[in-house]
């Protein structure tokens, strides 16, 4: 999706960053972005400073910045529903029918948006002004600032060789940042591997009731 809009609107000077989130590093993740033959900027952040920095909490979000330099978007769910947790056949994760289109339909809708915005600029109803940006800017605490602490503490001495010393500091990343999923799935997927998307986080995303796992995007101001 995103090297087809890449493509699609390089002429107008809209770029692509893409960011994979994951502590494996290229290990993990250059298989991926080489199967994609992404042409536009693909960056791995293994220590995670991009969520740290942007305030991302799971994955796929974006953020929207202008030419200036300016946060047009803060950090938002990028295209997904919920229809996951509903639609999905948990054992062989394949998704229903009602689930592919629902996720079209959220995903077109985003692109949509995305594309109109690198068309005409601040003219577009995606474009938010400079207050509303900032009302929309995810919160951030000291708490959250000692998760991120933390996690890289966790994260060192697991890649240390020190996984038994890296345990706590790992947990305790999740508990000081619970709306976290992209801590509660890197520090799984280091105490096991295959633990992020087994029956772990299907418990604890089960645990949301009504809460969303993806927070629906409100697309216009």
């Amino acid at each position: 999706m995103w090297q087809a809009l890449y493509d699609e609107l390089e002429a107008r000077s809209f770029i692509v960053i893409s960011v994979a989130l994951d502590s494996g590093g290229p290990a993990k993740t250059e298989q991926w972005i080489r199967a994609a033959k992404a042409t536009h900027p693909s960056l791995i952040d293994e220590r995670h400073a991009t969520a740290a920095l942007y305030g991302v909490v799971n994955v796929p979000s974006a953020v929207w910045i202008d030419e200036t330099g300016r946060i047009v978007r803060p950090t938002e769910t990028a295209g997904s529903s919920d229809a996951f947790r509903t639609e999905i056949d948990r054992a062989t994760k394949q998704m229903s029918a009602r689930g592919l289109a629902e996720r079209e339909r959220v995903r077109r809708a985003y692109v949509d948006a995305l594309r109109d915005w690198a068309v005409t600029g601040t003219a577009s109803p995606y474009a938010l002004p400079e207050a509303a940006a900032r009302r929309r800017l995810p919160p951030s605490s000291d708490e959250h600032a000692l998760a991120a602490a933390n996690f890289r503490l966790g994260q060192y001495l697991h890649a240390s060789g020190h996984a038994q010393a890296a345990a706590p500091y790992l947990a305790e990343a999740r508990r000081l940042h619970p709306e976290s999923w992209s801590y509660r799935r890197q520090t799984w997927e280091l105490e096991e591997p295959g633990k992020a998307g087994g029956a772990e986080f299907w418990a604890a995303v089960d645990a949301l009731g009504d809460r969303p796992y993806y927070s629906p995007t409100v697309l216009e101001a």
